[in-house]
């Protein structure tokens, strides 16, 4: 088709202001899905998207429709995710655009992620449509929200587009907004191929798939093809388009998106945000903006059967097939055996990944908590990164610094929880950096905040204390050096390295005092007293002891001699004392959660 006659658009919005119904209501309208195929949330083809409501994979398809004006325009809408996590993501599915859908719910108005995906957008110099969704709910504040967008982005009140995608009201005028403000893709078809992979997932038949936007030039099946980045070649298994489902075509061509299969094996060949090129005389220059997506939040997982230790494996191998950001490596514990030391992106990511080991492959297993990646340089000058407390070394005067890695958040909120938000920040470490009011009763707060104190239980004490009201938005800041040092736990002298944390100085004393009157509630009673230690390095900083089941050696002795009682007692003593030197303290797998809710008293 014509070039001029092709618009690429993605929706952007927060988690929940229904951009994935939008893109129902749109396939329905170009009549791309017929209406016995249809079903709700249509590109979110996971189980678990339907059922949280969430876009956690990016999706593309093709739709034809003729405007108002009687031409015929070939429309790709990419749909992309909307968790913070995901941020990466979604900065390449805007880079595969020239126009952008902000959706924003008319009841809740402007939260975290509107705006940051505002700000993605704004940076790729994307022709942003302010669309207010939700106008037929009763709660809807459609003037106001209208004023907040206004204020946001400039576009004047009156000519933001005001539809309901759940019952399709205004959804047709969103088609012609985009083929009238959207521009055309540029690129010229004689430069050598440059294809951006903006997604990819893995087929058992066909390899990696990997989803393109071709930028110039023409990819056809008869090319050898090459990754820039990767330096991986391989010949097109199959080449085609999404209309949802995938169908094949001979070819495609700038300003065009589509598929092609690589045949690949696994997805580190072909990881998003690479250039696909021809592998003899292709183009010389990488798209801009790739970069390696590294995990930021690190959890052992271990099977609590040990042997589902294999199955483990296997389904995190199969689940690192359609995502690259995944990543691990085995781990031992003397307290959980053999398990895996797993990277995520973020908090949220972890939870899906967990999910989805329990529920399609049907295994049991347990976390531990999760921990991030710091940086240490030794008194020698020697510099390392570690992802988990258990690589610590020992020995703390051996260090000259750690450094641990900072964020920048912004907390969206009505203004009468400012006080209570300002308190709970700064109990986490958080430093102020400023406060804007949105309007007369909404509020961004700017902190920076250790990543380390973000990824326990923050978000979920800030819906608490919000009333479910705040939206919360974060970036990488910085590594900075901080005073911090290993918390080990020991239980019944032997070290046990899954509950180990680090922690800054100042809080080491309260957080191993809470944690081990926890321990002590949790841990079982033994026929021998176990003592719980908190301690740093060689010195014990808190303890507590599980009392012993006491068996009454007296029950017999009525009467009689004191002399007889005391050599009962301490033959008790005595048997006390050898159990405790041989007997072994089962750690139950409630302990190692008790380490994610310390904050809650």
């Amino acid at each position: 088709m014509d070039r001029d006659h092709i618009r690429n658009f993605c929706i952007i919005a927060h988690i929940d202001h229904g951009k994935s119904t939008l893109a129902d209501r749109l396939l329905q309208i170009t009549n791309t899905v017929s209406a016995r195929e249809m079903q709700e949330q249509l590109l979110d083809s996971m189980d678990l998207e339907r059922e949280r409501g969430v876009t956690i994979k990016a999706s593309a398809v093709r739709m034809n429709y003729t405007s108002r004006n009687g031409k015929d325009y070939e429309i790709n809408l990419i749909d992309t995710p909307g968790h913070v996590d995901f941020a990466y993501e979604v900065s390449r599915a805007l880079q595969a655009c020239e126009g952008a859908i902000l959706v924003v719910d008319a009841s809740q108005g402007i939260e975290a992620q509107t705006l940051a995906n505002v700000y993605l957008a704004l940076e790729q110099n994307l022709e942003i449509i302010p669309v207010l969704n939700k106008i037929d709910l009763p709660a809807a504040r459609t003037d106001e929200v209208a004023q907040e967008i206004e204020n946001l982005l400039g576009t004047p009140a009156e000519d933001i587009l005001r539809i309901s995608a759940k019952s399709g009201i205004g959804v047709q005028d969103v088609l012609e907004v985009v083929i009238e403000r959207v521009p055309p893709p540029k690129g010229d078809l004689e430069a050598p191929l440059r294809a951006l992979v903006f997604d990819s997932h893995y087929d058992s038949y066909k390899g990696v798939v990997a989803y393109v936007r071709v930028i110039d030039g023409k990819l056809d099946r008869r090319s050898m093809l090459k990754l820039m980045a990767t330096q991986a070649q391989f010949e097109p298994v199959e080449i085609g388009i999404f209309h949802p489902q995938m169908i094949t075509t001979d070819s495609l061509t700038a300003g065009e998106v589509g598929y092609v299969a690589t045949g690949f094996k696994t997805v580190r060949e072909c990881r998003v945000g690479d250039t696909i090129t021809q592998a003899v005389g292709g183009a010389k220059e990488i798209l801009p903006g790739y970069k390696q997506i590294k995990p930021m939040v690190f959890a052992g997982i271990y099977p609590v059967n040990n042997d589902d230790y294999g199955q483990l494996r296997d389904a995190l191998d199969k689940l690192q097939l359609n995502d690259a950001s995944l990543v691990f490596e085995p781990e031992s514990s003397q307290a959980l055996n053999f398990g895996f030391r797993v990277g995520f992106l973020g908090l949220f990511h972890m939870e899906i990944v967990q999910e989805r080991l329990e529920r399609e492959y049907e295994l049991d297993i347990l976390a531990t908590a999760p921990s991030v990646e710091y940086q240490l340089k030794t008194k020698a000058g020697e510099e390392f990164t570690i992802d988990s407390p258990a690589e610590m070394p020992d020995d703390p005067s051996l260090l000259e610094e750690i450094r641990e890695p900072w964020m920048t958040i912004q907390i969206f909120t009505p203004e009468e929880y400012i006080g209570a938000l300002m308190e709970m920040v700064l109990k986490k470490r958080g430093e102020y950096v400023n406060m804007e009011y949105l309007d007369k009763s909404r509020v961004m707060l700017t902190y920076r905040i250790p990543l380390s104190e973000l990824i326990v239980d923050f978000y979920d004490r800030l819906k608490s204390t919000t009333k479910g009201y705040a939206s919360l938005d974060y970036s990488f800041d910085s590594y900075r050096p901080e005073d911090l040092v290993k918390l080990d736990i020991m239980v019944n002298g032997e070290p046990v390295d899954a509950l180990a944390i680090i922690v800054h100085r100042d809080d080491a004393y309260h957080k191993g005092q809470r944690l081990v009157s926890r321990l002590k509630d949790l841990i079982p009673r033994q026929m021998f007293a176990v003592p719980i230690q908190a301690a740093i390095g060689k010195k014990v900083i808190s303890r507590a002891d599980v009392k012993a089941v006491r068996k009454d050696v007296l029950a017999k002795c009525y009467g009689g001699d004191i002399t007889r009682k005391k050599k009962l007692l301490e033959k008790q003593k005595k048997g006390k004392r050898r159990m405790k030197m041989i007997g072994s303290v089962e750690v139950p797998q409630e302990a190692f959660m008790a380490l994610l809710s310390l904050d809650d008293e």
